[in-house]
């Protein structure tokens, strides 16, 4: 029977997050699961993988039970599966942001670009007068992006601010599109353009995950493999895996 892996996140008020990882710990050693959860000041961003009726008894506690007293009951959930566990081990990790940009302006609590559904994607993408951006390392990038997306040539997403501050413009760019594997990054970067002046920001809700598993592969404009951060290394249409190769090591 495969694994349920569960990415999530949430971008929510945790002023207690320090106290809350022994607690989170003993959680998902509990449910027996693997992977790796990061805890800040500004939510929660984590993956983890085990049986489908453990995966449930963690999303169960996060949205609902006593230890994030219902701060999370807007988690964005991603589902996939995985023919073996793809983590080696469990984390729990503190960290200053869930995803690093360097800039606490940059809140997407407060203001967030607007959420397109995977079936009406192709259509903004194409759109002679949207600037399709993807938000993804470099190395990322070229195992599979959107055909006429921009790459930021990054190494991480910290650098996203100086490319933007460098190539975009708020009187010349009136309609971005952004994507990325998760959807986190797309957030925190639509807040931060969003600050900047920028009019019109949108970004593929659900993620490229998401969209590779819901639009028909004749109708999908992705090209390439998606790289997820685990041994299945990266995804195709239909969620179809290529696992880390673990001989030569």
């Amino acid at each position: 029977m495969p694994f349920t892996v569960a990415a999530f996140y949430q971008f929510a008020a945790l002023p207690d997050f320090r106290e809350l990882r022994e607690p989170l710990r003993a959680i998902c050693a509990g449910l027996d699961l693997k992977g790796s959860v990061l805890l800040a000041h500004e939510g929660i961003n984590g993956s983890v993988a085990g049986t489908e009726a453990d995966i449930g008894g963690l999303i169960g506690e996060l949205r609902s039970g006593t230890l994030f007293a219902g701060r999370l009951d807007h988690l964005e959930l991603k589902f996939s599966s995985a023919e073996e566990i793809p983590f080696r081990r469990l984390k729990i990790r503190l960290k200053k942001e869930i995803v690093t940009l360097g800039d606490p302006a940059a809140d997407p609590t407060r203001q967030v670009g607007v959420y397109v559904e995977p079936e009406d994607w192709n259509a903004l993408i194409a759109a002679p007068d949207t600037l399709v951006i993807d938000t993804r390392n470099a190395f990322e990038v070229a195992m599979g992006t959107f055909p006429g997306a921009v790459d930021p040539g990054i190494g991480n997403f910290g650098q996203f601010k100086d490319f933007a501050a460098l190539r975009l413009d708020p009187a010349k760019h009136r309609k971005i599109a952004m994507f990325c594997t998760g959807g986190i990054r797309c957030e925190k970067a639509s807040a931060w353009l969003l600050g900047r002046g920028f009019a019109e920001v949108y970004h593929l809700k659900g993620r490229i995950l998401k969209y590779l598993e819901g639009v028909p592969e004749a109708d999908s404009r992705w090209r390439g493999e998606c790289f997820v951060f685990d041994d299945r290394v990266a995804l195709g249409h239909g969620l179809r895996e290529r696992r880390k190769d673990h001989s030569s090591e």
